[in-house]
């Protein structure tokens, strides 16, 4: 993860009358970052027995998908180098359903912003949204796996385990859904999310992933943990025979990592939302929202009642799902979405909901002033705010004042800046506590 730099707020212009002075916190997390990434790798595939019944010339079909993991580049070249020591022949592609804008050059665009391509993979990188059917599941759901895929020997996918955005079970984001949303391109997330509208997305996940494996062309697959910090922090090579209980387990361990706003808190303010940062733009765990438009409906987080988003992340390519999940946004997002990705993204998935166009105001100042008085209290001072520059990354972040007795009867929290006042610039724009070194700032 990429030191933060942060930013002294004190000397910017602010209205002490409207608004509530900010403390700048860290959130003190295990750092469980591993060290050696290549050698991690390595060592687990070399330890899975993963392919051990290949013969040297075999063709593998690595699958890598579209969100925002940390190391992605430097994880699957670590796979592709492995399986060229065994004298295979290694090829990735992009295992994404509607990403992309669903077609075969966007998806390969989005890989290639992670550099993942063939100069940097020594292997070819081969993108196409056509699929062959692999049947019916139990179910009745009509099964399919990437074209290109079909055609190697073996297929395996490097997939983070995490908490879905849109439901809560033993099997969320991994493996699994890779296998079904992923290695079933646009016509199988299609058709999954339908099924999935009436039997729940775990149903439909646990009964895709089950009838790919009886295909046969399964060998395996590489799952990535994250801490809190958005750190590799495990890579476990799983075989197919232990798959859907493995990753049971691993979904059980990450979630006990999981990073949250710390404490309730009438406003969150986000600097920027993407595809590359959630699968809804913003980690619904994270800032308490489902993807039909419920508020708070997961018990275990903090609660949240109002959300200002004021950017969309370049990397997600004007792709703005989740927009909708927002109560009030800035003008400088609204002017970058680009609908087709978005409106594809959001009918693929079968939520309408999380694209819907928030109120919208031209300043950051503007939309505070907006959104503050519609939390149910009098007093504006007392309203309670915390800040991050997304979902992804949560520490630090800056809480308002009024907040400061919670912060500090919580070990876990440190105050690392005292209270200073809200920091507009001349336009009446934020500028960002943070940023990471070697990328360019968050003001606008």
């Amino acid at each position: 993860m990429k030191p933060a730099v942060i930013i002294p707020i004190m000397n910017v212009p602010a209205d002490p009358d409207k608004f509530p002075k900010m403390l700048l916190v860290r959130q003190n997390f295990p750092d469980r970052a591993l060290r050696d990434i290549p050698g991690t790798v390595s060592e687990e595939l070399s330890g899975s027995g993963i392919g051990a019944n290949l013969k040297a010339g075999a063709s593998i079909a690595i699958g890598v998908g579209s969100r925002g993991i940390s190391n992605i580049a430097t994880i699957t070249r670590a796979v592709v180098d492995y399986w060229k020591s065994r004298g295979m022949k290694p090829f990735i592609f992009p295992a994404m359903g509607s990403h992309g804008a669903a077609t075969a050059e966007g998806q390969a665009d989005v890989l290639a912003h992670y550099g993942i391509i063939e100069e940097t993979m020594g292997c070819p990188i081969r993108s196409s949204l056509e699929v062959i059917s692999l049947g019916k599941t139990p179910e009745g759901i009509d099964t399919f796996l990437d074209k290109f895929a079909s055609g190697a020997d073996g297929v395996m996918m490097v997939a983070r385990v995490k908490q879905h955005t849109d439901f809560a079970g033993k099997i969320e984001s991994g493996l699994y859904k890779m296998m079904a949303i992923g290695l079933g391109k646009w016509a199988g997330a299609k058709n999954y999310h339908t099924h999935a509208y009436n039997i729940g997305l775990e149903t439909v996940v646990r009964s895709i992933g089950r009838q790919v494996l009886r295909s046969g062309k399964i060998i395996g697959g590489v799952a990535v943990l994250e801490d809190a910090y958005h750190n590799t922090a495990k890579i476990a090579a799983v075989r197919v025979e232990e798959m859907e209980q493995r990753e049971e387990e691993l979904q059980a361990l990450v979630k006990t990592w999981a990073a949250t706003f710390p404490l309730d808190l009438d406003i969150v303010i986000l600097d920027e939302i993407g595809k590359n940062i959630s699968g809804a733009g913003m980690d619904t765990k994270v800032i308490n929202r489902g993807v039909f438009g419920q508020y708070n409906p997961w018990p275990h987080v903090p609660k949240v009642n109002r959300i200002f988003v004021r950017d969309l992340s370049s990397v997600s390519y004007g792709n703005a799902a989740g927009v909708g999940l927002a109560d009030v946004i800035a003008d400088r997002l609204a002017n970058k979405i680009d609908n087709r990705p978005t409106w594809i993204n959001a009918l693929t998935a079968s939520t309408p909901a999380a694209v819907r166009l928030p109120i919208h105001y031209p300043t950051d100042r503007e939309c505070l002033e907006r959104i503050m008085p519609t939390v149910g209290k009098h007093d504006l001072l007392k309203v309670t705010i915390g800040w991050a520059k997304n979902t992804l990354e949560l520490s630090p972040i800056a809480l308002s004042e009024n907040l400061r007795g919670e912060i500090e009867n919580n070990p876990l929290l440190e105050i690392i800046e005292e209270a200073h006042p809200m920091p507009f610039d001349a336009e009446g724009n934020l500028v960002s506590a943070w940023q990471p070194v070697g990328e360019p700032a968050v003001a606008h």
